[in-house]
């Protein structure tokens, strides 16, 4: 899936980028409305994240223009405006979402999955699956052998992520950059309290554990053999 960024602010620009890379996607980035509205009008995008404020042209006019254009890509604002004249008019210009900074990274990583899921026609899976343990997507839950798992918000998007990269070892700053905002410290042992209470729930009532430490390196999800 193709993401075009249209962000001026060169660090929320880059964490964007970095952060939805990291998920997956395939990123690039405009600096000003205007290279916006000429790579979201080129086509080939299944979702375009735009600023309101930005030089040259602002966000209504790059949505106005893809539209004009015939193109019916869907559209996230990130906007620090949060007054609700703002978020009305963006929606009645064609959005299909609006966020407010700032925002926390697992939100808008849930929103930008939410309209690309519509793009892909039901191509991406709704249940995550490892050995007996389940998270559907779509009702938002979790089960291991059967058994229903309570969790947090901050628990689920951890889980969902450890579940979309098994097999993967993720570092303490990647998972930062996922679940937390892109002003979190982690070199604060947040992270570790967050995997330890999420092992208490999906690992310690089962005789066999799903979620590793790599020492030195981070977390994998996998199931290993005894």
């Amino acid at each position: 899936m193709k993401i075009l960024i249209v962000e001026d602010e060169p660090k929320t620009g880059d964490y964007l980028r970095q952060g939805l890379t990291e998920a997956g996607f395939v990123v690039d980035l405009a600096r000003d409305g205007w290279d916006g509205l000429e790579l979201a009008r080129s086509g080939g995008y299944d979702l375009l994240i735009l600023d309101v404020m930005l030089p040259g042209l602002d966000g209504w006019r790059v949505l106005a223009g893809t539209r004009r254009a015939g193109l019916e890509t869907p559209v996230l604002f990130l906007s620090a405006r949060d007054r609700v004249e703002d978020r009305v008019k963006g929606l009645e210009l064609g959005a299909d979402d609006y966020l407010v900074k700032p925002f926390a990274f697992a939100e808008l990583l849930a929103r930008v999955r939410s309209l690309t899921r519509r793009a892909r026609a039901g191509l991406e899976p709704t249940l995550l699956r490892v050995a007996d343990l389940e998270l559907d997507l779509t009702r938002r839950r979790a089960s291991r052998g059967g058994a229903r798992i309570d969790l947090t918000a901050k628990e689920f998007a951890l889980l969902e992520l450890l579940l979309r990269r098994q097999g993967e070892v993720l570092p303490r700053s990647l998972i930062a950059s996922q679940v937390w905002d892109m002003n979190f410290d982690s070199d604060t042992n947040v992270i570790d309290v967050a995997v330890r209470r999420l092992r208490a729930k999906i690992d310690e009532p089962f005789p066999v554990r799903l979620i590793h430490t790599v020492r030195g390196m981070g977390y994998v999800l996998e199931a290993r053999e005894p």
